[in-house]
C-alpha cells in the first residue's frame, strides 16, 4: 500500500478528471473521480425516487450502495457512466454534495480506497486538498476561465457552472476553497499535456527536497 497523494481541487470544467487521470497515467498510479462518485449516488437517488433534500434517506443510499468508477462508473453494478451527466443529475448533485451525512460517507470511502492502491493515488474532487487529503503529497488547485469551464461542460451551460460555483463554494459543508500550500494552476487555453507534465514535474521536485 502507498500514502502517496496527488490530490487536485478545482470549480467544475477546470479540467480536474482529464488533469488526473492523465497524471495518473503518466506517474502509473491509480486515480479516483470523487465527483463521479457523488454523482452516481444522487443518480442511484433519483432512480429510487428518494428526495435529495433529504438528509437522513440520502445518507443511507451513500452508506449502502456500492460503487465503482473504473473503468466506468457503477452503482450496485448497474452502469451509470452516463446517467450521471444528465441535467437531472446536474440538478440535484449540488443538494447531495452539502449533504454532511452523505460527505462523511463519501470521504471515508475515499481514503480507504487511496489507503488500499500498491502505488500513489490522484484524486480529484473539491474538497480533495483541504478535507480529505489535507496531508497529501501534492496539492493542486485548478481554475479556468468561466467561459472555457462552460464550453467544457456542453450543454451545462455557463448559467449551470456559475450555479455549481456558487453552491460549491458557499456550502457548509466542505466547501470549495483553495488550500494554501496548493499548486495554482490555470488552464484557460492550454493543453492537457502542458499541464500534466508541470504537475509532474512539481511532484519530483517536492519528492527530491
Amino acid at each position: 500500500m502507498s500514502d502517496l497523494v496527488i490530490a487536485i481541487d478545482g470549480p467544475a470544467g477546470s479540467g480536474k478528471s482529464t488533469v488526473a487521470r492523465a497524471v495518473a497515467h503518466a506517474l502509473g498510479w491509480s486515480f479516483l473521480d470523487t465527483g463521479a462518485m457523488y454523482r452516481a449516488v444522487t443518480c442511484e437517488a433519483l432512480a429510487r425516487g428518494v428526495d435529495v433534500a433529504d438528509e437522513a434517506a440520502m445518507a443511507t443510499v451513500a452508506a449502502h450502495v456500492t460503487l465503482t468508477t473504473l473503468p466506468r462508473v457503477t452503482v450496485d453494478g448497474r452502469d451509470v457512466e452516463d446517467e450521471i451527466r444528465t441535467e437531472p443529475v446536474n440538478l440535484a448533485v449540488s443538494i447531495v454534495a452539502a449533504n454532511p451525512l452523505v460527505r462523511q460517507s463519501m470521504v471515508t470511502r475515499q481514503r480507504e480506497i487511496a489507503a488500499a492502491q500498491p502505488v500513489g493515488t490522484v484524486v480529484e474532487g473539491r474538497d480533495i486538498t483541504t478535507v480529505v487529503f489535507p496531508e497529501a503529497t501534492l496539492k493542486v488547485f485548478l481554475t479556468a476561465s468561466l467561459d472555457e469551464r462552460a464550453a467544457r461542460r456542453g450543454e451545462e451551460g455557463v448559467d449551470s457552472v456559475a450555479r455549481r460555483d456558487r453552491a460549491d463554494s458557499t456550502r457548509e459543508a466542505s466547501p470549495l476553497r483553495r488550500a494554501d500550500d496548493a499548486l495554482v494552476l490555470d488552464t484557460t487555453g492550454r493543453n492537457v499535456k502542458d499541464v500534466v507534465e508541470e504537475i509532474v514535474q512539481c511532484l519530483k521536485t517536492r519528492q527530491s527536497n
